[in-house]
C-alpha cells in the first residue's frame, strides 16, 4: 500500500512550508517516525518524521513552497526491508537495465543502400533553421530588453539556450563587469533565502514602514550585579543547576519597568491600544536558521531561579532548530542582547506587533565621576526602541530610567534587602 505523506500544519495562521532539506533519498527504506525532512515555515524550522516505514518517494524537490496538506511523499508500507542479498540483486537488475537501454540507444537507423546511419530529416531540418534564425550568442528578445535595461553588451553574457543562445534568464542574472579583474579570485554564490529568513525581512521593513519608531539610551552602571554574582554564583548554581547570568536581572528589572509605564507593554489595533496585564517576554536568539524570537511566558511570576533555567531551555532548544510555532507566538515586549557578539551600541528594531525592544550591548571598563573623583566601573550602554505613535518621551525616558535604577540598585529594587530568598538559597 503506498501510503500518501501529506504537509502538517505547523500553526493556525500558517498555510504554506518550504521543504529545506530531504534527509532521505529518493528510493530509500524509511523508518517510522524517522525524520525524513526539514520543513521551513515563516516562523520556524521543524522536522518531518516518516508516518510509517518503508520505500520512499519523493514528490516535492528541495526549495519548493508546499501548500500544507499536499503530499510531498509517498512510503510504500508493503516493500519489505532490504537486506545484503536483496540489495545486490537490485544493484544487479539496475545494471542490467542501465546497459540494455544503452544498447538500444546505440542501434541508430541506417541506410539500405550505403549502410551509412540515416539522418533524422526533421530534427536536421529544424536545428538548420534555428542557425539560420539565432547567431551564436545572440539573445532572445525578452533576454535584449533586460540587457539592454542593464546598459549590458551581449558579448559579455554567456548563453545557456540551443546554440548557445542567450536566455532570458541567462539576462536576469547577469551581473556588470566590475572593472578590470585582478589577480585573485572573483567568484559569487546565489543562495535562496529559507523562508524563516524572508519572514524575518519581511517584518523588519515592516517595522521601519509602520511604526513611528525612535530610540533613547542610557548607560548602566553593572558593579553591584557584578559584586552579587561573584557572591553567589557558585551557591546559586550548584542549588539550581543553571548559571547565575546578565539575563535574570535584565528581565526583572524590565518586568518593574513595565509596571511603572504600561503604555510600553502594549500594541496598537487599528483604532484601539491593547495593554497587556501580564508580561510575555520575547527573547532575540541566534539560531542556525537566521534570528528567532521565543517568548518567556508570565515573567512576572518567575524568580531568578526561574528566568535563567527558561532562558538557558528556549536558547537550547532554537540552537539544535527544534524551538517550536507556539514558543515563539505571541510576546508583549522584547530583549535583544548584541553585547554577546561584541556591539557597544545599535538601535535595535521593533519586533511587531509589540511597542518597545530593549538592545543590551557589551560592557567595558570606562572612566567614570562618582562623588567628584574619576572611577573605573563595568558600564553598559543599553537602548530602548519604542512606538513613538503610543508611547511619549516621557514614558520611554522614564521606562529606561527604572530599568538603570534596578540594575544599579538590585538588592534594593529587585530582591527586597533579601538576596538568599531572591535567590531561592
Amino acid at each position: 500500500m503506498a501510503l500518501e505523506m501529506k504537509v502538517p500544519s505547523p500553526g493556525e495562521s500558517i498555510t504554506e512550508v518550504e521543504i529545506a532539506q530531504w534527509l532521505v533519498e529518493d528510493g530509500d527504506y524509511v523508518e517510522k517516525d524517522q525524520a525524513i525532512a526539514e520543513i521551513d515555515s515563516d516562523k520556524a524550522t521543524l522536522e518531518l518524521p516518516a508516518e510509517a516505514s518503508g520505500i520512499i518517494t519523493l514528490k516535492a524537490e528541495e526549495g519548493d513552497a508546499v501548500a500544507v496538506g499536499e503530499v510531498v511523499c509517498l512510503i510504500d508500507t508493503d516493500a519489505p526491508k532490504p537486506g545484503g542479498d536483496k540489495k545486490e540483486e537490485k544493484a544487479a537488475e539496475i545494471e542490467k537495465e542501465s546497459k540494455e537501454t544503452t544498447s538500444a540507444k546505440e542501434e541508430e537507423p541506417t541506410s539500405e543502400k550505403t549502410g551509412e546511419k540515416a539522418e533524422t530529416p526533421s530534427k536536421s531540418s529544424t536545428s538548420s533553421k534555428k542557425q539560420e534564425t539565432y547567431a551564436t550568442g545572440s539573445p532572445s528578445p525578452a533576454a535584449k530588453k533586460i540587457l539592454d535595461e542593464k546598459g549590458m553588451d551581449a558579448k559579455s553574457v554567456t548563453g545557456t539556450g540551443r546554440e548557445g543562445r542567450i536566455t532570458k534568464d541567462d539576462a536576469v542574472n547577469a551581473r556588470p563587469s566590475m572593472g578590470t579583474p585582478g589577480k585573485g579570485k572573483r567568484g559569487e554564490s546565489r543562495k535562496k533565502m529559507s523562508m524563516l529568513r524572508r519572514k524575518v525581512a519581511e517584518r523588519l521593513v515592516e517595522a521601519k514602514n509602520q511604526t513611528a519608531m525612535l530610540t533613547t539610551f542610557n548607560e548602566v552602571d553593572m558593579s553591584a550585579i557584578f559584586s552579587l554574582r561573584k557572591q553567589y554564583k557558585e551557591e546559586f548554581k550548584d542549588r539550581h543547576g543553571v548559571s547565575l547570568g546578565f539575563m535574570s536581572f535584565f528581565t526583572l528589572a524590565i518586568v518593574r519597568a513595565l509596571d511603572l509605564y504600561p503604555d510600553v507593554n502594549s500594541m496598537i489595533d487599528g483604532d484601539y491600544q491593547i495593554k497587556y496585564d501580564y508580561k510575555d517576554i520575547s527573547i532575540a536568539v541566534s539560531g542556525p536558521k537566521g534570528l528567532m524570537v521565543p517568548v518567556m511566558r508570565n515573567v512576572e511570576n518567575m524568580s531568578f531561579r526561574g528566568v535563567e533555567a527558561e532562558v538557558k531551555r528556549l536558547a537550547i532548544r532554537a540552537r539544535d532548530g527544534q524551538i517550536t510555532v507556539d514558543e515563539m507566538t505571541g510576546g508583549t515586549f522584547t530583549i535583544s542582547n548584541g553585547g554577546v557578539f561584541g556591539s557597544m551600541l545599535s538601535t535595535p528594531i521593533i519586533n511587531p506587533p509589540q511597542s518597545g525592544i530593549l538592545g543590551m550591548h557589551n560592557i567595558v571598563e570606562r572612566p567614570v565621576a562618582i562623588d567628584g573623583h574619576v572611577e573605573i566601573r563595568p558600564i553598559m550602554y543599553v537602548a530602548l526602541s519604542y512606538d513613538h505613535r503610543i508611547i511619549d518621551g516621557k514614558e520611554s525616558v522614564g521606562f529606561l530610567v527604572a530599568v538603570k535604577e534596578a540594575l544599579e540598585n538590585p538588592e534594593e529594587l529587585l530582591m527586597d534587602n533579601d538576596v538568599k530568598r531572591a535567590l531561592e538559597l
